[in-house]
Parts: structure tokens; C-alpha cells; sequence
């Protein structure tokens, strides 16, 4: 197991460092920022002076290996725009992504595992179209249109909900179901296959001759091992979700980690850029870490290899 944990730890640490390293190069063909932070009109001499203040008029490798030095550190630079440490503007944002992405996972699994669950035991019948049909048509459905329609429904034409902001839970209610929308739906899709390949194993058939109670066949033999998938979808999209969903905060107006690198990007503020790239890629590196060692609880034979 330590051998284990210590290759996993080692492959986080290259996909971190190469996504640093893409992000760094990639977002300095952006454009140059000190252009956007100078009033129109300003000298050549205030540009150079601002590149060197900002330490944009080094050679490219020297920023580079500058800038991985200081990031080792946990130091990425102050941002153009806010002028404090850009980790700390990233930070301050994380709760309410966290908040967000946790209530949308939530009921997204919720309702896609009961979705899913009813297809499976169904299959062939009407409530197994029904629930596919609608399960398709989630994943199908664009998140900015959706997020749209709900926002025209509920607080344009029924004043029920704000339609973007933040600040209180009723704020949360549009954009986490506009995400739970889509998660629930490949949830239900996925759950689906995995039970009903399950459901024709030998060892389930094993199980009913026994005369087991299908309750009992169905938690112990079934639900346990169809959920190996299905917790490897779940954190994907809980990386996804808790890098910060870019579309929906920005239809939302919500002041989460996505929103505010798409801000990043447009004002070329390279440091909060990194420092929100490089947390995502934490986040969703140790996500799937976890997820590699909870297999051993679902599947002892996977333990058993390890």
C-alpha cells in the first residue's frame, strides 16, 4: 500500500506540475497586461516601466523557472488587478464553489442513483423509457440554456428566485440545479449499465437459487459492486464541479473559482490565472486519489492486488 500511495503521489505531482507548466506559457500569448492596467495613451517609457515593476520584461524561461520556484512555495505572485497575493483572491472564492458544487452533487446523485436504480429493475418496460428518455435529454441539454430558462421561468416570469448573486440559499437554488441537472442524468445513465451487467453475473444467479431475499441480493451482491463506475463518474464531476463550473457561475453571476479565472484570462492577470489553474488541479488530482483507495473498501479484491 505505500508503494502504492507513493506512486500516486508521485504521478499528482508531474499532473500538477504539467498543467502549471502549460498554463504558465499559454497564458502569457494572452496578450500583455500591462496595457490593460495603463490608461490609454501611456508613454512607451510607463509600459516599460510598469513590465519591469510587474517582472514581465525577463526572458521567458527566466519567469518560468522564477515563477515554479516561488509556486513551490505556495507564493504566485500578486495579481495585476486585485493587487494582493493572487492565491488569497483564488481562495477567498472557494467556498462559494465548494458550496455550490457540493449541493448540485448532492441532489444530482440523489436523483440519478434512484433514476438509475428504477431503469435497471424496470428494464424493458415503460418506466425504464421514461427515465432514459429524460436521463438523455439532460445530458443533451446545453448548461448556459438551461441556466437560461430556468432564470426567464422563475424570476422573470414568477418573481420567485434572484436570478443571479449570491448571499443567501435562496441565490443557490437556480445555478445547483441547473448542475445537478446534468450530473443526475449521467449518474442514471451510468448506474443503469452497471446494474444490469451485474444483475446477469453467475454469482446473482447463484444468490436467488439460494432463495436470498432480493433485497438482500440486491444490497449485498448487486448495489456494491455496480457502484465501482459509478464512484469513479462521481468524482470526476466532483473535480469538475469543485474546480469551479465556468458557464453556470458566469450565467449565475455567482462568485466562484470558475468565474473568476474566466476574469482572470479576460484582464491577462497571470498570477491569479496560475494560482486558480494550479488549486483546480490540486483539487481534482487528490479527488481521484481518493477515489483509486476507496476501491479497495468496494472491491476486496482489489485491495487484495494492491
Amino acid at each position: 500500500m505505500i508503494r502504492f500511495m507513493a506512486g500516486k503521489l508521485l504521478e499528482a505531482a508531474i499532473a500538477i506540475w504539467g498543467v502549471v507548466t502549460i498554463v504558465f506559457f499559454v497564458s502569457r500569448v494572452l496578450g500583455d497586461p500591462a496595457v490593460l492596467l495603463l490608461p490609454l495613451g501611456a508613454t512607451d517609457a510607463q509600459l516599460e516601466a510598469l513590465r519591469a515593476s510587474l517582472g514581465l520584461d525577463q526572458p521567458i524561461l527566466v519567469q518560468y523557472f522564477s515563477s515554479l520556484g516561488a509556486m513551490l512555495r505556495g507564493d504566485f505572485g500578486i495579481s495585476f488587478q486585485h493587487m494582493r497575493p493572487a492565491l488569497d483572491v483564488v481562495l477567498e472564492r472557494m467556498p462559494a464553489t465548494a458550496i455550490l458544487a457540493f449541493s448540485a452533487l448532492v441532489l444530482g446523485v440523489l436523483i440519478g442513483a434512484v433514476a438509475g436504480t428504477i431503469a435497471a429493475l424496470n428494464r424493458g418496460k415503460l418506466a425504464e423509457l421514461i427515465v432514459m428518455s429524460a436521463a438523455l435529454l439532460g445530458q443533451a441539454t446545453p448548461v448556459f440554456w438551461l441556466g437560461l430558462m430556468l432564470i426567464l421561468f422563475f424570476s422573470v416570469q414568477l418573481g420567485w428566485l434572484p436570478s443571479a448573486g449570491s448571499g443567501t440559499w435562496w441565490h443557490l437554488i437556480l445555478p445547483a440545479i441547473t448542475l445537478a441537472v446534468f450530473v443526475s442524468a449521467s449518474i442514471a445513465r451510468l448506474l443503469r449499465s452497471s446494474l444490469l451487467e451485474i444483475l446477469g453475473e453467475d454469482y446473482v444467479r447463484t444468490a436467488r437459487a439460494k432463495g436470498l431475499l432480493p433485497q438482500t441480493i440486491f444490497t449485498w451482491h448487486v448495489a456494491r459492486n455496480a457502484l465501482i463506475p459509478v464512484v469513479t463518474m462521481i468524482g470526476i464531476i466532483a473535480g469538475e464541479l469543485l474546480g469551479g463550473s465556468v458557464v453556470t457561475e458566469t450565467v449565475f453571476g455567482w462568485p466562484g473559482v470558475g468565474r473568476l479565472i474566466v476574469q482572470a484570462i479576460q484582464n491577462q492577470d497571470f498570477p491569479v490565472i496560475q494560482a486558480g489553474v494550479a488549486v483546480v488541479a490540486i483539487i481534482f488530482v487528490f479527488i481521484n486519489l481518493a477515489i483509486d483507495l476507496l476501491y479497495g473498501v468496494l472491491d476486496p479484491r482489489i485491495r487484495g492486488e494492491r
